[in-house]
């Protein structure tokens, strides 16, 4: 007698007994439940051989720029856990986090420097920073409590766009005079001649110290809220995020639980711009606006809003890709990688993967043959190496000028009207694949392919220190949220519709 097929049952939720299952989905998902089922001394043992292997980078190298790379990066990571106690835990869209991070940077930076006379320590100033970052965080939460989803992010948008107002206007605040002047803030120019972190006769001098400092800071954040998270306060926090409505039924303090995540996470950003204040010996607003806000995001979204690792790995990425996507030769490389695993993640079955790849390569070898023919200085451009240096860029950039069609010295004098051409008509067909289906979607993917690589080498590629790194950035968060709207870390969870 052959055995029933495995169905929905009466009294069971399908969702809940198909958890495992979508859990162990992808290799990140077994590795997961792998790490889950280890004892927790071997996992607190692997946790603080990671951590000492980190702290380890300052004495493997002198090179001051690295050193302020992994500051920023943990300062980042700092940020990324405090944005998740509200977004991750508790499911709130707050828009006005970078304004604590501003907040606890300008706090440091008038307690601290010669802007108004005073130099705290920091054993005095960051005890008022933090607890002044937490009433502000009650204040902000306060009159938006019943508010849900858009409307709240609209208020918490609206908090830090004030911040950053004050921040550039407070050079002349009419109805404040401290020290005989109106000037609170020091307007579009910042608070300068910040003191370094002086605590007990220790004083932080040097991008190394500041390095261990930010590391001792997340690796205490990061223990504090996994504490958290499994308490009582983080399963309600969970319990509100997966549904708000099912949550206040059920008797919890829903209000509270919205001020208090607010608050939490406030306190965080605070301390990661008293850091910033500190390690910069300034406090300027640039620092604190709009586009951090959204960078900070991407970190969180990468890692998998919810996963207190998660967003450590994805503040870390999106820093240290930032500041590798600066020089146009690894940028470069970052593309081509980037493309070739994104076409891994999504074209299927194999042999249709190996065709495209197959087509794009022979597309472009036949199309840069019959220029040649045509017009032999079309073919005889070099690569960028930067915004005003040409090269044949060794194998690679020989593979690309014989794949590519480059014209010579087109770019090397400045002119872009190809690139514009190309640009254009990569719009085009990228328009065109969002409405292609079938056969027809695979044959337009292999010129797009090759125009996208087109237009990177002719102009973006030269834009590395400025919007292309974000472009590119942008592009590999969308890959990946296609591939895997959880992060790279993050859970899959039931959406109430």
């Amino acid at each position: 007698m052959e055995a029933e097929a495995p169905g929905p049952q009466i009294g069971a939720d399908e969702w809940v007994a198909r958890s495992g299952e979508r859990r162990q989905a992808g290799a990140l998902g077994r590795a997961r439940l792998w790490a889950e089922r280890l004892p927790r001394p071997v996992l607190v043992a692997g946790a603080a051989a990671v951590v000492a292997l980190v702290a380890l980078v300052p004495v493997m190298t002198t090179d001051d720029y690295v050193l302020r790379v992994g500051v920023v990066s943990l300062i980042f990571a700092l940020l990324a856990l405090g944005l998740n106690v509200s977004v991750g835990f508790a499911g709130l869209l707050d828009l006005g986090y970078v304004a604590f991070y501003g907040f606890g940077a300008y706090g440091y930076a008038m307690l601290s420097s010669s802007k108004f006379g005073v130099h705290w320590a920091l054993w005095e100033s960051l005890p008022v920073i933090l607890a002044t970052s937490v009433l502000v965080g009650f204040l902000l939460a306060l009159p938006s409590r019943r508010l849900v989803g858009d409307y709240l992010a609209i208020v918490t948008l609206f908090f830090g766009q004030i911040f950053y107002t004050i921040a550039v206007q407070g050079y002349r605040v009419p109805l404040i005079k401290i020290h005989g002047s109106h000037d609170i803030t020091g307007g579009p120019n910042g608070i300068a001649d910040v003191d370094d972190f002086h605590f007990f006769g220790v004083h932080l001098t040097t991008n190394k110290a500041y390095y261990w400092f930010s590391l001792a800071a997340v690796v205490l954040v990061f223990a504090a809220l996994h504490f958290l998270n499994h308490s009582r306060t983080g399963r309600a926090w969970r319990a509100h995020r997966d549904d708000p409505l099912a949550t206040q039924l059920m008797g919890m303090p829903v209000n509270w639980l919205k001020l208090l995540a607010i608050a939490v996470g406030a306190s965080v950003g605070a301390l990661a711009g008293t850091i910033n204040a500190a390690s910069l010996h300034g406090s300027f607003p640039d620092d604190y606006n709009t586009p951090v806000l959204i960078t900070i995001y991407a970190m969180v979204i990468l890692g998998g809003a919810g996963s207190l690792l998660g967003v450590v790995v994805g503040a870390l990425t999106v820093n240290v890709l930032l500041e590798v996507l600066r020089t146009p030769d690894h940028a470069r490389w970052i593309l081509y990688i980037a493309i070739l695993l994104a076409l891994v993640a999504k074209v299927r079955p194999w042999r249709r993967l190996a065709a495209v790849l197959v087509a794009t390569v022979a597309f472009g070898i036949a199309l840069h043959a019959i220029v040649a023919a045509a017009w032999p200085r079309g073919v005889h451009g070099l690569v960028s190496i930067s915004g005003t240096d040409f090269s044949k860029g060794g194998w690679l950039g020989w593979g690309l000028r014989h794949w590519l069609v480059l014209p010579g010295r087109t770019y090397e004098q400045g002119q872009y009207t190809w690139f514009n051409v190309a640009l254009v008509a990569l719009i085009g067909l990228v328009l065109a694949l969002t409405m292609l289906r079938g056969w027809a979607r695979w044959v337009v993917l292999v010129p797009t392919l090759w125009l996208a690589a087109l237009v990177w080498e002719t102009r973006l590629v030269e834009e590395g220190t400025g919007p292309t790194r974000f472009l590119l950035l942008g592009a590999i968060l969308v890959v990946l949220m296609a591939a895997r709207p959880q992060g790279l870390l993050g859970t899959q969870r039931v959406e109430i519709l």
